[in-house]
């Protein structure tokens, strides 16, 4: 009787144990939908037409920089993510947790398209590093920039939603 009395105490314990550990393991993360903050257009350098016109997330904060679009399956071709930054400087993202591909435009502080980063493949860590200073960074689905032509020096323009 002592014996089985140790052994079901031993097995509550495992048991206990076990399932504690696959609670603690299970992801609180759920996927993050996307919130219209803001419109943008993107204009061709030389003629001032409009390339495209965009709703966009707004990312300016240092947690909203470092998520971006991370917890998400995908973006509809008309949605775009906007980074905003207090400076001008070298920047460089990367792809480590984001679950699709994107193209990464690089913005000047004149709001002049400096370079893009074409096709930046899902979950890769690679640094992909502008080729100059950039104040804003501006995401769109992969192959996008290519299908609107975008090229370094066309320009954008935004507006907030208030």
């Amino acid at each position: 009787m002592k014996n089985k009395l140790i052994f079901s105490f031993l097995l509550f314990v495992v048991f206990t144990a076990c399932k504690e550990k696959n609670e603690s393991q299970t992801s609180i993360t759920k996927e993050v939908s996307f919130t219209k903050e803001g419109e943008l257009t993107i204009k061709k350098a030389e003629t001032d037409s409009t390339l495209v016109m965009l709703d966009i997330e707004i990312a300016d904060d240092e947690y909203q920089t470092q998520t971006g679009l991370m917890y998400r399956k995908g973006m509809p071709n008309n949605q775009a993510m906007l980074f905003i930054f207090e400076d001008e400087q070298p920047r460089s993202f990367y792809m480590k947790n984001t679950e699709f591909g994107l193209d990464i435009i690089y913005i000047n502080s004149k709001k002049e398209i400096v370079n893009i980063q074409k096709n930046a493949q899902p979950l890769d860590p690679t640094s992909l590093p502008s080729q100059g200073a950039a104040q804003y960074v501006l995401e769109v689905n992969d192959g996008l920039s290519d299908l609107w032509g975008l090229q370094q020096g066309d320009h954008v323009e935004w507006s907030k939603i208030e």
